[in-house]
This record gives C-alpha cells, structure tokens and sequence, in this order.
C-alpha cells in the first residue's frame, strides 16, 4: 500500500526581520567584491526596534560606506514609511566590523577550508527547477507577496510576511496540497470594527491575489486549507516586533526540511567559506547528477577540515533511485569536480558581486544567469 506523509516548509519576504539582515550582509559582500576580489568577507548583522548592527571580520583594499549601503538596503525593501515602526532614514546604524584573525587567514591564503564542516546538497525530479514542491511554492508565495504589494494591487501589504505550505504526498510523489498559510504585515485600514482582526475581505483579497495565482489548481481540492494571518491580526511587523540576525533561515535556504542541513548559513560570507561555496558546489553536483538521469533523488555531502583544501570525505545517496551504485557516483565526482575551495571558486565563477539576490527567496532552484550551481552543464559529461 503506497505511504502518505505530509511535508511542509516556509519561507519568508524581504521585509522579515532576519532576512532584511541576510540582504544587509549580503549587500556588503557584493560591496567589497565590486572593490576587491581578494577581500574576506564574514559579515553579521542584527536588527531591532530602530538599530541595525553589522559586525564581523572583514579584510579588503576597499571601502565601504556602511550607513548608506544599509539605508539603501532597508529603503529597497520598503521600510519607508514611519507607520511602520522602522525606516531607513531614522533608525541608528552600529558599525562593528574588525579584521579577520590572522590565524584562520593563513589556511586560507595557501588554498585551505576558511573552517570544518559538512555542507549538504539535494536535487530530485519533483518539480522543473529540481527541488522539493513545498519549498518552491513557499518562495512564490512570499515573492508574489512582494510583487503585489509594490505595485500596489493589494496597498495595505506591509513588508513583512511569512508563507508555509503543506504537501500531502503517496507513494513518494506530490498528491495534493493540505494546507496553506500567509502571513503578511498590514494597515490598519483592513482591521475589522472590534480592531483585533482582518476583514475577511482583506483576507479573501490575499487568497486571490497571492495564492491562487501561485498554488497548482489541479492539487487543491475540498480539502485543501488556506489560512490568512491566524492571529487575526498583523500590524505590527518588521523590526519593530522582532529582532532579526544574520543566517537565522537556514532551512529557508535551502531545501525547506526535505533533507538533512549541514548547518553552516550562507549570507555575509565571502566564497572561502566553504559553508557557502561548497553547498553551493554540493547543489551544483546533485543536480547534474539527476539531470544527466543517474538517479530520480539525489544527495550529496562534502566534509572539509580548516586549513586543509581537498574535502576529508564525499558522500553520494540516490536514496534507491541510482541507476549506477552510490560508490561509483562518488568516483563520477571526484573526477569531473573540482572540489578544493580554489577549485570551487574557479569553476561556478564566485568571485562576484552577485550574493544580495541570493538572499531572499531561496539559493536554489532559481533561474538567474549567475546562479552558476544550478546549470546542468555537466550532465552530458556525467551520462
């Protein structure tokens, strides 16, 4: 009898307070790259009501005017107006940047890890961008959250917002959806009579507007459950109600809880950081793998030591849907990757100013030219 399970992942917007310190610290990488392609980069930051720190260890010939890179940052993602509890053009900005210990530096100079670590990479036949189905509904919930509220179809959208979508699957295949939550920040112009709830109205607009468009018509049936702010409310938002840090949205991420993390966050990281770069490379290497149809699922670990470049171990699972044995994928691996930091670096091209679009929406599973761990140019290799 085939098996029913349930999976459910989430993702948040721009506007959510860890997020918005995702994009500040991606933002300054970028800075640094466009100066310095050598610079080191290990950014943090942390937001609250009317302060945003960033601290970490930072080496680079470059300069970077933090005030207005991060005014710039939190401007773009529509914290503009004082109703909201948090702008860019009032709240105080913390500069808490060193330098990089010298102690790590120097594995790093001569082409070593930047850290240990396991970092973990996925791609299954789930769905054409090769990711599991909740993840990539959630990230299209929350984008088409931002869409409509900066083009004003729903004007009483504030920044934050959260998404989370429930799958029912049988027989390891997408059956139908259970459940869908929207959680997105408002005015108080939608606020019903007694001033603790949404109108329906509102709601129904939501619904409309942002799920509909997005989740499968052909997976909803009566069943199927849509869920608008369950508090009943959600004015107050954004840094004003929570604070927010770097890296805090792991699983957001990546594979939204389909798989195994390996712990390390990616943004305000320069691509040394094998916590980065070697996911990056671990997503590129399943993909391939499932593109070039040596497996339906696949996953893929790589282990590094600081100071040392070439990973202490490399670990293949197609979870029984390998056309060749897991170990023989392995040597496919090692032989057609490059998977020293160095070699990392050179062959998806990280050297670039391109990692504050990263940083909402999902690292994988995107179409976007510098997204270079996505393409499947080595299937044909592999096959």
């Amino acid at each position: 009898m085939p098996r029913i399970r349930f999976l459910t992942s989430e993702s948040v917007t721009e506007g959510h307070p860890d997020k918005l310190c995702d994009q500040i610290s991606d933002a300054v990488l970028d800075d640094v790259l466009r100066q310095d392609i050598k610079g080191r980069v290990a950014c943090e930051t942390f937001v609250t009501v009317g302060l945003v720190v960033v601290g970490g260890e930072i080496t680079t010939t470059g300069w970077v005017d933090l005030p207005t890179l991060v005014r710039g940052v939190i401007k773009d993602v529509g914290y503009t107006d004082p109703s909201l509890g948090f702008t860019y053009n009032c709240c105080a900005i913390l500069n808490a940047i060193g330098h990089q210990s010298p102690d790590i530096a120097q594995g790093v100079d001569r082409g070593g890890a930047g850290d240990q670590g396991l970092m973990v990479g996925y791609a299954c036949r789930e769905t054409p961008e090769y990711m599991p189905l909740p993840i990539v509904l959630a990230h299209k919930l929350v984008k088409r959250l931002a869409e409509v509220r900066k083009r004003g179809t729903l004007d009483f959208l504030g920044p934050d917002g959260k998404s989370q979508v429930t799958v029912e699957y049988n027989g390891g295949k997408p059956r139908r959806i259970e459940a869908v939550v929207i959680s997105c920040q408002h005015t108080e112009a939608v606020l019903d009579p007694t001033g603790s709830q949404m109108t329906e109205e509102a709601k129904e607009k939501v619904i409309k507007e942002v799920a509909k468009p997005i989740i499968p018509e052909e997976l909803v049936d009566e069943g199927t459950k849509f869920y608008v702010n369950p508090t009943g409310k959600f004015v107050v938002g954004g840094p004003q109600s929570d604070t927010g840090m770097t890296g805090r949205k792991v699983i957001v991420d990546t594979y939204g809880g389909a798989v195994p993390h390996g712990g390390g966050a990616f943004s305000g990281k320069d691509p040394t950081k094998v916590d980065r770069s070697a996911t990056y490379m671990a997503r590129y290497i399943a993909k391939n793998i499932v593109a070039a149809g040596l497996a339906d699922t696949c996953l893929v670990q790589l282990a590094y030591a600081i100071g040392l470049p070439e990973p202490v171990s490399v670990l293949v699972d197609t979870q029984g849907t390998g056309k060749i044995p897991d170990e023989e994928l392995v040597k496919l691996v090692t032989s057609h990757f490059q998977l020293t930091p160095q070699g990392i670096i050179e062959m998806l091209d990280l050297l670039r100013p391109i990692y504050q679009k990263t940083s909402v929406y999902g690292h994988f599973g995107r179409e976007d030219p510098d997204f270079t761990w996505e393409s499947t140019d080595m299937a044909a290799k592999l096959g």
